[in-house]
């Protein structure tokens, strides 16, 4: 999407509905290092699901992170998620150039839930079978007045978007980049977020699918927040397992417990659908991240509540980075909150 130019530095750019995530890498022939890193947390309520109900809010949490991180930012890559985007794969008749176009423009008609003449769609042909002769194709489509609000959001702030990609393909590449992929291993990458939960399927050692949840932590944060009677800026605390002293712990537990039956039953929902159009019996692994990955408990619970082992992301895994860059704060604490914007820095920008 967009258009891109050659960089040695991106810039990933992950705007969510509860804070903005920055991640600045460098590649070289040896890899990635991280040369600029930074989180800030947008007030209660300036973003919810889709809808940017403070803009102004929004607008200046960015900058104020651009002015700590590295004022010289520009130019940056983002992505889009949620509702306003459609991400699948599917497999057509092998075609070239213009019969290839009108072929994934028919497929885009019957799978997008709005208009094909309202959207910004693009494409990749990620596997070709010769022999079949069949190809899969893999879809991102967007609704062009979500697209055209984002990008404008982001140039108010005084930056440049280079790129846009879906959130969904930034997880995966932050976990490939940082992973070494099974392909005989049935893997999603559950990213719970404060609205959406995103979930991606590697099939083959390959992005297969992906699926968004409509639930995600705010459900648990409005619960901790009735059942301890705390403001915004202590109940954030709670859920990010900082008040270990002042509030029951057992308590504590049974809330978050029972605050996720709806994410729950979308993500089982989900596995069912999944596996029942790739025919397969199980998923094999789950790979967590987001800040669902950070409140306490709630790992445990999902992967007791699935029956599937489950391990906490780390995209900082195989990148080299200056210890003082998280001088204010644990690497391991805020890791699994980077995937979209580590994925996003990970991107090959032409």
């Amino acid at each position: 999407m967009l258009f891109s130019r050659n960089k040695k530095s991106i810039v990933g750019l992950d705007i969510g509905t509860n804070s903005v995530k920055l991640v600045k890498l460098d590649q070289s022939k040896t890899g990635y290092s991280v040369s600029a890193i930074g989180i800030r947390e947008f007030p209660p309520e300036a973003i919810v699901a889709d809808e940017i109900r403070d803009r102004e809010a929004v607008i200046f949490n960015i900058q104020s992170l651009i002015d700590q991180t590295d004022p010289k930012i520009k130019d940056v890559v983002v992505s889009v998620g949620g509702h306003g985007v459609i991400t699948d794969r599917f497999t057509i008749d092998k075609k070239t150039g213009t019969e290839a176009e009108q072929a994934i423009l028919f497929e885009t008609e019957q799978r997008a839930p709005f208009d094909v003449d309202d959207v910004s769609l693009d494409y990749h042909i990620v596997n070709t079978d010769d022999d079949a002769n069949k190809m899969d194709v893999l879809l991102v489509a967007a609704r062009k007045e979500f697209l055209q609000n984002y990008l404008e959001l982001i140039e108010d702030c005084g930056l440049q978007p280079i790129c846009v990609d879906d959130d969904a393909l930034a997880i995966y590449n932050s976990y490939v980049g940082n992973y070494d992929v099974d392909p005989t291993r049935i893997t999603a990458l559950i990213n719970i977020g404060n609205d959406i939960t995103n979930i991606t399927y590697i099939h083959d050692g390959m992005f297969h699918a992906t699926r968004d949840v409509s639930a995600g932590t705010r459900d648990i944060y409005n619960a901790i927040q009735k059942e301890f009677r705390l403001n915004p800026e202590l109940t954030t605390k709670a859920i990010k397992g900082e008040m270990k002293d002042s509030i029951d712990e057992d308590m504590l537990k049974a809330t978050i417990v029972s605050a996720t039956d709806e994410l729950i039953s979308g993500i089982e929902l989900a596995f069912s659908y999944y596996k029942s159009q790739a025919k397969i019996d199980t998923i094999e692994w789950i790979v967590l991240s987001g800040g669902g990955a950070l409140v306490p408990y709630l790992p445990e619970f999902l992967q007791t509540k699935l029956n599937v082992p489950l391990e906490i992301a780390n995209p900082l895994r195989n990148l080299d980075y200056d210890p003082e860059l998280f001088q204010y704060i644990q690497p391991e604490k805020i890791a699994p909150l980077l995937s979209v914007s580590v994925g996003l820095a990970m991107r090959k920008v032409r």
